[in-house]
């Protein structure tokens, strides 16, 4: 049996440059940008007058421009260099977060998130590449590094955002573009120019990309899947119905299981029992998870929540590895052309949450939500022996290919 990835970076893991240091800590504080808005939701409904669905906005517009984004992002950086991108999109963000922070509407707020979404992408698409390519040690230290960082920042998000939200709504925005700020000169400081690709990225690659059988049923799959995913994040802080600090505790322990899983447990699992099975059995227990959390009473709901990160985190993980397990195309553009899918879910579920309780009652947002991860699961089932015979057929990733996509999750 081969060495475990993870003892294999685990030495080396902190001693890295400072270049290194300076990303990787960027990169915390991109990603608690995502659930940064989830313990303070319902004070933003009040603080704006606002209606849950109308400030479930805030994640469909980042994430709508997210998803538009994977576009374009493989074009930019591969023309101008992973630190001059990663400079843009910090200052993106920056100036969009601080923007948020002033907004006299949800409609402006909603605007502002999405250009901080189109920063966020940007950013976090580059992040990877350049830590492995400074890291010291090798690749396995950088991407352990990198999740490391991504579980970090999805943990710590929503706890940061019940801390300052508990003031006001307003001061998490504000926290945001400030720490940013810092990354954003850490980075300038001590971060020198990576070596540009070979070969340039096109806008239709990761479009091209997807006519791949194996990478479209992960891509399809994926889609339903998010959408129960991001039920949960965006509709769920409305359900529990708490103070900021109640409701940034649940998704801290959300976030901390969900990191748990994803680096620890979902390897384990997939050597044992397979992706496939995994995966599948995953989906099909986050449904469960779901449902029960729609039916349950008010302690059952935050149980529910907290468990469903320990499913999602395994997902990510799985989901990650079989897209680009599965295509003969460059992982980064086969990343590109799988996450423009699902994102699309990511942006559509805070929307359409809402609506569904406001057409019938509390409860079916969470069925949707079950129905979504169970078609997920299916897919999944129904494409098995494409998916099997393609991971089987590629060349096995690079590790530093394999951890490219883990910066959408």
């Amino acid at each position: 049996m081969g060495a475990d990835p993870l003892d294999a970076g685990a030495g080396s893991i902190l001693r890295q440059p400072k270049a290194v240091w300076a990303t990787a800590g960027a990169s915390v504080v991109a990603f608690m940008g995502i659930g940064l808005v989830d313990p303070i939701l319902p004070s933003i409904a009040t603080g704006l007058h606002a209606t849950p669905s109308q400030v479930s906005l805030l994640f469909t517009s980042y994430f709508l421009i997210t998803a538009i984004a994977m576009l374009v992002t493989g074009f930019v950086s591969s023309r101008i260099g992973g630190r001059k991108t990663l400079l843009l999109g910090l200052a993106f963000v920056v100036v969009f977060a601080a923007l948020s922070g002033t907004s006299g509407s949800v409609g402006e707020l909603v605007g502002f998130r999405a250009g901080w979404g189109l920063g966020n992408a940007l950013f976090v698409s580059t992040a990877l590449a350049v830590i492995v390519g400074a890291a010291a040690g090798g690749s396995a230290a950088a991407i352990l590094l990198y999740e490391s960082a991504l579980g970090l920042g999805m943990a710590c998000g929503p706890l940061l955002g019940a801390l300052l939200g508990n003031a006001s709504w307003r001061y998490p925005f504000f926290g945001t573009a400030f720490l940013m700020a810092v990354g954003f000169l850490c980075i300038a400081a001590f971060l020198k120019e990576q070596p540009k690709p070979a070969r340039k990225t096109s806008l239709l690659d990761p479009l091209k990309a997807l006519g791949h059988s194996g990478l479209a049923s992960a891509a399809v799959s994926a889609f339903f899947y998010n959408y129960t995913f991001f039920t949960v994040l965006a509709f769920t802080p409305f359900v529990l119905d708490m103070t900021p600090y109640k409701s940034g505790a649940v998704f801290f322990a959300w976030g901390v299981l969900l990191a748990v899983f994803s680096v620890l447990v979902a390897p384990r699992m997939q050597e044992r029992f397979g992706s496939l099975k995994v995966l599948g059995g995953s989906l099909v227990l986050l449904a469960a998870d779901v449902v029960i959390l729609g039916y349950g009473n008010h302690t059952t709901a935050i149980v529910c929540t907290i468990l469903s990160g320990a499913f999602i985190g395994v997902n990510n993980t799985v989901y990650t590895e079989l897209a680009l397990g599965v295509s003969d195309a460059p992982r980064p553009v086969a990343s590109a052309g799988y996450n423009f899918v699902r994102w699309f879910a990511a942006a559509a579920a805070p929307w359409l949450a809402p609506k569904i309780e406001e057409w019938t009652d509390i409860h079916m947002p969470f069925v949707v939500a079950g129905i979504t991860a169970v078609v997920g699961a299916l897919v999944i089932a129904a494409r098995r022996r494409v998916l099997r015979h393609e991971a089987h057929a590629a060349p096995a990733p690079h590790a530093a290919q394999k951890g490219a996509a883990a910066l959408a999750d």
